[in-house]
């Protein structure tokens, strides 16, 4: 295997992994965030306050967007597995 051919497929790994993991990071930020905000203005300080919300909101972005992950994650992989013999 060519050392191009490496980097290329390392970067097509790395981007995918991204994409896919996106939606999950930035619905757990904003939702961690807002909790975060909210416990300061009232100044309540329970840590099952911000865990019991990003779980909820994590469940919901996976039942919604799960769908997309597995097809993006099944197409990177059949495409990966169909090449192998020309990478070598």
């Amino acid at each position: 295997m060519r050392p191009d051919l490496a980097l290329q497929l390392l970067g097509e790994l790395l981007w995918t992994g991204l994409l896919i993991s996106a939606p999950l990071l930035a619905v757990t930020l904003v939702v961690g965030l807002l909790v975060s905000v909210i416990q300061v203005v009232t100044q309540v300080q329970e840590a099952s306050l911000t865990f019991i919300p990003k779980l909820i909101a994590a469940v919901v972005v996976l039942v919604v967007c799960g769908p997309w992950m597995l097809k993006r994650l099944v197409g990177f992989s059949s495409t990966l597995i169909a090449n192998i013999p020309t990478y070598f």
